[in-house]
């Protein structure tokens, strides 16, 4: 199938609904899940949010605790907390 043919749009381009607590990261608007995860690595990194002895751990600052529930998330849990606030 060519590129840009429908193809059922699913899996990391499919667009999704950021929830309440995750928009001021992402934007409110419905992107990608590929450009969520990439807004949250471009917040954390401009943050110092990873932990300097160990940059897989993330630490969560106050925006980032109302979506992780905790004050830190190895960068692997990550994605599964964000799959609670996507539509």
């Amino acid at each position: 199938m060519a590129k840009g043919t429908s193809g059922g749009g699913g899996g990391l381009q499919r667009p999704v609904q950021p929830s309440a607590d995750l928009a001021p990261i992402t934007g409110s608007d419905p992107l990608p899940r590929s450009q969520v995860v990439s807004k949250m690595w471009d917040y954390i990194r401009s943050n110092n949010l990873q932990n300097p002895e160990n940059k897989r751990e993330i630490l969560a600052d106050d925006k980032l605790r109302k979506i992780f529930g905790k004050d830190k998330v190895s960068m692997f849990e990550m994605n599964k907390h964000l799959s609670n606030h996507l539509k």
